[in-house]
């Protein structure tokens, strides 16, 4: 038997993990009132093109697997390249379009990749979407924030 998940579906589930992940931080028994990390963004890469995609939806909500993961910093968490991803955020105030490009040689072969982040970034809400020409395009431009199942 062949199951699908779409992409609505997928952020859906990331939300709710990211959800019982914040309840879940504190144990029961601390006394100390603990806060949900201020930093993190849900993270998904789907195969496509953003502008193929009809007006009033959301990227990535097409066919193909979607890949995605839920960074938190403070402590860095979430995939592989964590700490990196973080780091790279810090230094660009939370903008991932002024991540500086890494020199990277890269094919010149037309599969289009949509990433997309979601969530809150020094206490300011993140959203971020950009179609790019190939996964290699995507890594050089993104650093390690779209980095968790790859070399960073």
């Amino acid at each position: 038997m062949t199951h699908t998940l779409t992409a609505g579906a997928a952020r859906a589930g990331l939300l709710a993990a990211a959800a019982l992940l914040f309840t879940c931080a504190a144990p029961a028994h601390a006394t100390a009132e603990r806060r949900p990390a201020a930093d993190w963004l849900l993270l998904t890469v789907t195969p496509g093109d953003a502008r193929a995609h009809a007006p009033g939806t959301r990227p990535g909500t097409g066919t193909g697997a979607t890949r995605g993961a839920l960074l938190l910093c403070d402590p860095p968490r979430g995939h592989a390249h964590a700490a990196r991803a973080c780091a790279d955020l810090d230094a660009t105030d939370g903008r991932i379009d002024a991540i500086p490009a890494r020199d990277a040689h890269c094919p010149m072969v037309h599969a289009p990749v949509t990433a997309h982040a979601s969530g809150r970034w020094r206490g300011q809400p993140v959203d971020y979407t950009r179609t790019f020409p190939n996964a290699c395009v995507l890594a050089a431009s993104t650093g390690a924030v779209f980095a968790w199942d790859r070399e960073g």
